[in-house]
C-alpha cells in the first residue's frame, strides 16, 4: 500500500481523490491539507468529500503529516502548491502536481526544487488528454502551414486561469512541431477590425459557463476542409484516476521532473 497526502483536500478535486483513495486497494489515505483559515480544517476528509467517515482530519499543516506519507498530490493553488513543495522537499518525499496558473518565477522555483524529489507536474492528469498530445504534434506537422490552428477550451464558471493549463499545454506542443513561438504566434483574443488572420497564429480561446468539467479543441482548418480532435471530460474522475496512476508510479523514480507522458511510457 502506497500511503498519500491529499493537499486541496476540501476542493472540487481533492474530494475525489479523497473517495478515490478510500475506495482503492492499492492506495491509503494518509492525511490531507487545506489552507490556514479554510472552514474545513478539522473535519474529516471523508465526510467532507462525501463518501463516509475515513478518521482523517484536514489540517493545515503539511510538516506534520509527512513522516507517514510517501506521496503528496496536490490540486490546490501556485502559492500554496510551492508552500507544499518546499516542505516536501525537505523531507525528501515523492509529490504529484496538477495545480495550474503558475507564473515564470514559480515555475522556476518549482524546476529548481524537483530536483532533489521526484515529482511528475501535469496540467492534465488525463490519459486521453496525454495522448492527445501525443498525435497533434504530427498532425501538426504532416499538415503543414496552410492549416490554421485553433484551440478552444471549456470549463466551469469557478475556474480561476486563463486559458487552461491544458489548452496552453497543447499550443505549445503545436508551437514546438512547427518550429514556432508561441510567445510571438499565440492570439488570445480577438475584437473589432483586426485585418486577416496572419499566416502561422495559433489562436487559443477561452470559455467559461455553468459546471463545464473540461473540454478542449484542436481545430486544424484548410481550404475546403477541417479537421477537430476533441476531447471532452464528463467527471473529474478522470484526472483523479489519472494522479492516483501517476503517484503510484513516482514514488518509484529517482529525483527529476516527469508529467503523464513519462506516466503514461508516451515519451
Amino acid at each position: 500500500m502506497i500511503n498519500v497526502i491529499v493537499a486541496g483536500a476540501a476542493g472540487r478535486m481533492g474530494c475525489r481523490l479523497v473517495a478515490l483513495i478510500k475506495d482503492s486497494t492499492t492506495l491509503t489515505l494518509a492525511g490531507a491539507i487545506e489552507g490556514k483559515g479554510h472552514h474545513a480544517v478539522g473535519d474529516d476528509a471523508g465526510e467532507t468529500a462525501g463518501c463516509g467517515h475515513a478518521g482523517i482530519p484536514i489540517t493545515d499543516d503539511v510538516t506534520a503529516l509527512l513522516d507517514r506519507g510517501e506521496v503528496v498530490v496536490d490540486f490546490s493553488a501556485p502559492e500554496a502548491t510551492l508552500h507544499h513543495l518546499r516542505t516536501v522537499a525537505q523531507h525528501r518525499r515523492a509529490m504529484v502536481i496538477g495545480t495550474t496558473g503558475f507564473s515564470p518565477p514559480q515555475l522556476e522555483e518549482l524546476n529548481s526544487l524537483t530536483r532533489q524529489i521526484p515529482c511528475v507536474l501535469s496540467p492534465n492528469m488525463s490519459v486521453g488528454v496525454n495522448m492527445i498530445y501525443k498525435v497533434i504534434g504530427e498532425m501538426a506537422k504532416a499538415l503543414g502551414d496552410e492549416y490554421d490552428i485553433e484551440v478552444i477550451e471549456a470549463h466551469h464558471r469557478l475556474k480561476k486561469d486563463a486559458p487552461s493549463g491544458t489548452a496552453l499545454k497543447i499550443a505549445e506542443v503545436l508551437a514546438k512541431a512547427m518550429k514556432r513561438d508561441l510567445n510571438q504566434v499565440g492570439v488570445y483574443a480577438r475584437k473589432g477590425l483586426i485585418g486577416e488572420r496572419k499566416k502561422g497564429e495559433i489562436g487559443i480561446q477561452t470559455i467559461r459557463a455553468g459546471d463545464i468539467v473540461g473540454d478542449h479543441t484542436i481545430l486544424f482548418g484548410g481550404v475546403g476542409e477541417r479537421i477537430e480532435v476533441t476531447h471532452r471530460a464528463n467527471s473529474r474522475d478522470t484526472f483523479a484516476q489519472g494522479a492516483l496512476r501517476a503517484a503510484r508510479w513516482v514514488v518509484r523514480q529517482p529525483s527529476g521532473l516527469y508529467d503523464m507522458m513519462d506516466v503514461l511510457g508516451l515519451r
